[in-house]
């Protein structure tokens, strides 16, 4: 395929670069790596061995020596230039992420966008790594706190969004005077070797020491674990299920390491006898079935008020059954394939689950097969009658089901059992009423991260701080102040008198 070839993707591609040069290790074991769109074999990626990561970790810690002290801009014009790079390239790195992930094709290329969109947010940025200059209580003395980079940021992304993620890290980790160290998901590698290759031209281009963007491909239970270990690493950002992020967080914080976690969400749009349901009907129907349902964000639960319960019900079956599935290259397509054939057992087998708990399949739930559908990866999306009690429900099922819920009551009864769940990442209201807005984003409102009024879960910006609270785990990565979660915070007293006066009015004569 063209973009391959475009994007430097071989029939063999090598699992290491250190940001500029590939180690060429081949005696480890590789991927071979298919696309879910078709089945088709698309190429194949060696595995990082032991030696390949001590080479990239060391010449990542030589390249920080000398990162951290170019200039905060001049490392915004570094990211400007891979900005730059990325808008080149958006067509074929968007066709690529549609190709190996299954996302549809609009949804690729906006991924580049959002890679093309934080390099932007981090030029600003790189001009505004502000303190904050505080008053003393000694008298000729002045305090201030300061920040400054880490060291190496490693970062583990989903195949869900195998760009992205990474950018959002990497971009903002790069103008702090950090440097990265990458470790893509094994069920999507092609894209990273492909970012890789980008990022190289332009750190070749600027005469940069390599090692500033370092790239491995390995198991994540040997690569993986071994950088969650690794106190060369001072922060790790972890993208994955709350099982993996548990594991994670633990595994970091016994080393006390530093830890962004954006895990598993159970994002519910809660629909008044308020809402406009033309917005509300299309805003629903994305979150739910966009990437087939597999993103954090995804709309997995729509509680609404029983005054207009069956119209809505009605409207959304009559949505589902128009959905087009196939090809994700295919534009006119609304809906792609899972990842692999695990994911549709593990849709299955929650369906089944459901149904056994007394939820009601009212469409979709069958797997596909037959012309065009030869990966077997294919579903068709479903909706669910379901209480919110169910154990299905309660927990994350990564792929296109959405349960329809009942309330009655008010907007606090609807928040009640949105909130009823252990994640906490993406939530929705829609309603014309201010009253019932303002107690959804109130303190005693949602209990998510992030929380719209009148726009579904999913397509977040990246001016925004994204994550969530509880088993969602807490991380914040992208816009607004998350760029200090990649910087130690120092607080700095200088003393310009010529007396040495104590705090809290200690004395202390010798």
């Amino acid at each position: 395929m063209k973009f391959l070839n475009e994007l430097g993707i071989n029939a063999l591609n090598y699992g290491a670069s250190t940001g500029i040069n590939w180690l060429q290790t081949t005696s480890n074991g590789q991927f071979d790596i298919a696309s879910p769109a078709d089945g088709k074999a698309i190429a194949s990626v060696y595995k990082c061995s032991s030696d390949d990561y001590e080479q990239v970790v060391n010449t990542a810690q030589a390249a920080f020596k000398t990162w951290r002290k170019m200039p905060a801009p001049h490392r915004g014009e570094i990211v400007r230039q891979i900005g730059n790079k990325l808008r080149d390239f958006k067509q074929p790195l968007g066709e690529l992420v549609a190709y190996e992930m299954g996302k549809s094709l609009q949804e690729g290329l906006g991924e580049v966008q959002e890679m093309i969109d934080i390099c932007d947010f981090a030029v600003g940025l790189s001009r505004q790594l502000d303190g904050s200059t505080l008053h003393s209580e000694r008298p000729l003395h002045r305090m201030y706190d300061q920040y400054h980079p880490l060291g190496i940021v490693g970062v583990v992304s989903a195949f869900n969004f195998p760009v992205a993620v990474w950018a959002w890290n990497a971009m903002i980790s790069a103008i702090c005077g950090n440097v990265t160290l990458w470790k893509p998901s094994e069920k999507t590698p092609l894209t990273a070797i492909a970012c890789q290759n980008i990022l190289n031209e332009v750190l070749t281009a600027n005469e940069l020491p390599e090692g500033i963007f370092s790239l491995v491909i390995g198991d994540g239970n040997v690569l993986g674990e071994g950088m969650l270990h690794d106190k060369r690493i001072p922060l790790m950002s972890v993208t994955g299920s709350t099982r993996v992020g548990r594991h994670a967080g633990t595994s970091v914080a016994a080393r006390f390491g530093k830890s962004i976690l954006e895990l598993g969400g159970n994002n519910a749009i809660i629909l008044t006898p308020q809402a406009d349901l033309k917005l509300a009907i299309p805003g629903t129907v994305f979150g739910a079935v966009g990437t087939a349902g597999q993103r954090c964000t995804t709309t997995r639960r729509v509680i609404i008020h029983e005054s207009i319960y069956q119209q809505v019900k009605d409207i959304l079956v009559k949505a589902y059954a128009g959905l087009k599935i196939g090809n994700p290259l295919d534009e006119s397509n609304h809906v792609g394939p899972l990842i692999d054939q695990q994911a549709v057992a593990m849709f299955s087998n929650a369906l089944e689950q459901v149904q056994a708990q007394g939820g009601k399949l009212l469409c979709g739930g069958e797997v596909l097969s037959g012309a065009g559908y030869e990966s077997g990866c294919y579903v068709k999306p479903a909706i669910v009658e379901a209480e919110n009690h169910y154990d299905m429900v309660q927990n994350e099922t990564f792929a296109p089901i959405l349960y329809l819920i009942k309330y009655s009551g008010d907007v606090h009864d609807a928040l009640a059992i949105q909130n009823d769940v252990v994640q906490g990442l993406s939530s929705a209201i829609f309603t014309d009423s201010l009253r019932e807005a303002e107690n959804f984003l109130s303190h005693w409102g949602s209990d998510c991260g992030i929380a719209n009024v009148n726009i579904g879960t999913s397509g977040a910006e990246i001016g925004g701080a994204f994550g969530g609270e509880k088993e969602t785990g807490g991380g914040r990565e992208s816009g607004s102040d998350a760029w200090k979660a990649y910087m130690r915070r120092q607080t700095n007293t200088i003393n310009y008198s010529t007396e040495l006066p104590l705090a809290q009015g200690i004395k202390f004569d010798i």
